[in-house]
């Protein structure tokens, strides 16, 4: 088993089309396989490959006048949890569409290490407020109690969201989170231009780092993350339900019928019963061979 790393760092890179050919082959040279975005406002990137490998790069970033004291979060893993090595360059380095000019990290929400964001959780004020930033499927499985989940597919949505739902952030403390910190760098920042919060917080590494310190805190359930495994169990709370039977279950899987390919949740007894499909009406599809079928990867079931 190797390595898999989760890392961002907002810092302006003048010329990403050097540094996507210098990662190019240096990832390639040490066989890693993931994603890395860059564009001028920083990188973000997951990547996965043999434990020294994974360390190399670490070093070789870290000594890398842009890309220093970045926050490496590690996890076991290897260059089977991602297809190939796909390094782009991109507008954002996540996808709000908004200007990264106005909306950026220097005016974010206060940074609180977990033992703050516990601490506060334990306290639970009156004013407190908790709020996911994250898409709906990623909740659906796992959350912070008592967290405002907002239906939102996609984090560019998130905004629209703020603006629809201004009073109940007014005069609050707002604790935002997501899964490493990314996203709340700039949606922290897009709730304090709206000035109407008392005051705004994010976690600092996310959900990986509060979980990390307090696996039996106060998030519940498992974590949403984009590899093969699909989501990393926390703790033993289930969340989500099936979505055929709607009993419990919080294992996602994609419909074999290739047209369709829609992410879903579904227990053992309906995987089994409908043959990796996500209702009646593709797995006849499937059956009767009348659509193209996705290859399954197994392994994304194991929750690990």
């Amino acid at each position: 088993m190797g390595t898999i790393i989760l890392f961002y760092k907002y810092v302006s890179i003048p010329y990403p089309k050097q540094i996507l050919k210098w990662l190019k082959k240096l990832c390639a040279d040490l066989q890693l396989t993931g994603r890395i975005l860059l564009a001028n406002e920083g990188i973000n990137g997951t990547v996965a490959g043999d434990t020294q490998n994974i360390d190399r790069l670490i070093q070789l970033l870290d000594e890398h006048e842009l890309f220093g004291n970045i926050d490496f979060k590690k996890d076991e893993g290897d260059a089977s949890y991602f297809p190939r090595m796909q390094i782009t360059i991109r507008p954002e380095v996540v996808h709000l569409g908004l200007d990264t000019q106005k909306v950026t990290p220097e005016n974010g929400g206060t940074h609180l290490k977990p033992e703050e964001v516990h601490s506060l959780l334990e306290k639970n004020p009156d004013d407190l407020v908790v709020l996911d930033t994250r898409n709906n499927y990623e909740w659906e499985i796992g959350k912070f109690k008592q967290a405002i989940t907002p239906d939102i597919d996609s984090f560019r949505e998130f905004p629209k969201y703020v603006d629809e739902h201004l009073d109940t952030f007014k005069n609050k403390q707002v604790l935002m989170y997501c899964t490493g910190g990314i996203r709340c760098e700039r949606a922290t920042a897009y709730l304090n231009q709206k000035g109407i919060a008392k005051k705004v917080f994010q976690i600092e590494g996310g959900i990986v780092r509060y979980c990390e310190k307090y696996p039996e805190g106060f998030f519940r359930g498992k974590n949403y993350v984009f590899d093969r495994r699909i989501a990393v169990k926390i703790n033993e709370d289930i969340l989500g339900h099936c979505r055929l039977c709607d009993t419990s279950a919080d294992d996602y899987t994609n419909c074999l019928n290739a047209e369709c390919n829609d992410h879903y949740i579904a227990c053992t007894q309906c995987f089994n019963a409908y043959k990796n499909c996500c209702s009646k009406q593709c797995f006849e599809l499937v059956s009767s061979k009348k659509v193209r079928q996705r290859i399954p990867f197994e392994a994304a079931r194991s929750g690990k």
